[in-house]
């Protein structure tokens, strides 16, 4: 039986055309990583509905597109307001379906809202506003930008209410209409996105839910009247997401594919400054985080202090149930599956040569229904290799030792991947040629990889993404420039090797 504890207001169901269509069934469910018996979330995917919503949102493009930018900022503000208004159910939910801290829930209910200011500031919103150039003496040089139409977004369960919405809240002021297809295993934040969409009285098609497995997001990613694909996910999906539209070049794609973070540790950095921030970057979230920590790179000379520094600092982090009144660092990893993908990765690790620092393994006992709980891992590896490169995601970190920012560097680089990075140095000069040389689309100093900013854009570079940044740059994907000329007198010039006769006309 469905658990939802009276956070939704409707039976499961799609939300297609301004209407809760049920979906009654057992095939698509999430449960309580803390409490895996406890179901959440029921219902069966129809794949019939994935026309129907396409359908809703193309024949409510046209009216949508039509409004003023300040009718959309006017909506998207109201969006604003009721998601605040709802924090905590919104909190709820995630803590329940996802099991993260209520603390970590609370602060991505609060990032729903902000992401509307955050669009609508100067600093965003002026990358898509229409300018005026001169031409020639007669003539008017314009850009103005349009809506691609008809933007299916795909998103992740890590942050199931964030992601998605720092997608459709550009996508919508700019005039596009959405389908949305939450993760299989968040579905009802999903459905919460709908209902509070339809509290505030979205236009019928203008915001449309589709739920089900990766059939239906790979249907979904396919079809043919739809205009853009907006995805966070892993980079498999992208991939797959790519191929089925080779021959669709006018097709926006932005891809946001996670993650092998390094952190680099020098010698001169701040000792406790670069522990608490690698410990909290690593494993923030239970390591589900796509700008989590995962490769540690630390200069010989400082590695016998950090080293076990970061491994005492790790063994103490709590866990414990999202709702726990404790103050629990992290919660459990979503389900059974990356619960012994962590474990299985351990154990290749050490199969490889690497040597455990600090064991990861199952917290609780699996037959007492007590949850997906692993304890944070660590192994030191010789060295790091792109052929051998793996983002596993859970409370799991690597460790290797560099004689100098030459060898970390290109550790930093020895990746598939491109999302984050960080370096902890106290001289710039180190930072500065870390920032040059490291392939990141982020790159932090003093800081750890976890914990971006929606002020500033967020993507990666190779495997990570397709230079189409989130955050602050979302906006740039959401609408295309168009260039017009206008001609202000009607007396056209002749062109050289023309003849021209009044007559004519």
């Amino acid at each position: 039986m469905t658990d939802v504890s009276g956070v939704l207001r409707h039976l499961p169901s799609d939300y297609i055309n301004g209407r809760f269509v049920p979906i009654a069934g057992e095939t698509l469910r999430s449960t309580d990583p803390a409490q895996p018996r406890r179901i959440i979330w029921s219902g069966a995917a129809d794949a019939n509905h994935i026309d129907k919503a396409v359908h809703a949102a193309a024949s409510a493009l046209d009216e949508w597109s039509r409004k003023s930018l300040e009718d959309r900022a006017a909506f998207l503000r109201r969006w604003a307001q009721v998601t605040s208004d709802n924090a905590d159910r919104i909190a709820s939910l995630i803590t329940d379906e996802m099991g993260k801290t209520l603390a970590e829930s609370r602060v991505e209910a609060k990032a729903l809202g902000e992401k509307v200011n955050i669009t609508l500031d100067r600093i965003s919103l002026s990358r898509v506003i229409d300018y005026q150039v001169p031409v020639s003496e007669s003539r008017e040089g314009f850009c103005r930008f349009k809506p691609h139409g008809v933007m299916a977004v795909i998103g992740p369960f890590n942050f199931p209410a964030h992601l998605p919405n720092g997608h459709f809240v550009p996508a919508l002021l700019l005039g596009n209409t959405i389908v949305l297809k939450p993760s299989e295993k968040t579905p009802a934040v999903g459905q919460l996105l709908a209902e509070l969409m339809d509290e505030i009285g979205a236009p019928p098609g203008v915001f449309n839910v589709v739920q089900g497995t990766g059939d239906i997001a790979a249907t979904l990613a396919n079809h043919p009247d739809i205009n853009g694909i907006l995805f966070t996910g892993s980079w498999p999906v992208g991939r797959k997401i790519l191929e089925a539209n080779l021959d669709r070049p006018g097709r926006i794609i932005a891809l946001e594919m996670g993650g092998n973070n390094p952190s680099v540790v020098m010698d001169d950095a701040h000792l406790k400054q670069a522990v608490i921030e690698n410990a909290r970057s690593a494993f923030a979230t239970t390591g589900q985080r796509c700008t989590c920590t995962r490769r540690i790179i630390v200069q010989r000379s400082i590695a016998e202090k950090f080293i076990p520094a970061f491994c005492k600092a790790a063994s103490t982090l709590l866990i414990g149930p999202g709702r726990s009144t404790a103050p629990i660092f992290m919660g459990p990893i979503i389900n059974e599956t990356s619960l012994n993908a962590v474990l299985e990765f351990q154990r290749d690790l050490v199969h490889r040569g690497g040597r455990i620092l600090l064991e990861a393994t199952r917290a609780g006992d699996p037959d007492s229904n007590g949850g997906y709980f692993v304890t944070p891992g660590v192994v030191e590896v010789k060295s790091f290799s792109a052929d051998h490169d793996c983002e596993v995601f859970g409370p799991f970190a690597q460790i290797s030792i560099v004689t100098d920012l030459d060898e970390a560097i290109e550790q930093a680089n020895a990746s598939r991947y491109g999302l984050a990075a960080s370096i902890f140095a106290t001289h710039q000069s180190a930072y500065e040629e870390f920032f040059r040389r490291c392939h990141a689309g982020c790159i932090n100093w003093n800081t750890g990889t976890a914990g971006a900013s929606s002020k500033l854009p967020f993507g990666g570079v190779k495997h990570s993404g397709n230079y189409r940044p989130a955050g602050a740059f979302s906006v740039d994907y959401s609408a295309y420039p168009v260039a017009n000329m206008v001609e202000k007198s009607a007396d056209a010039a002749i062109p050289a090797g023309m003849t021209w006769n009044d007559r004519w006309i």
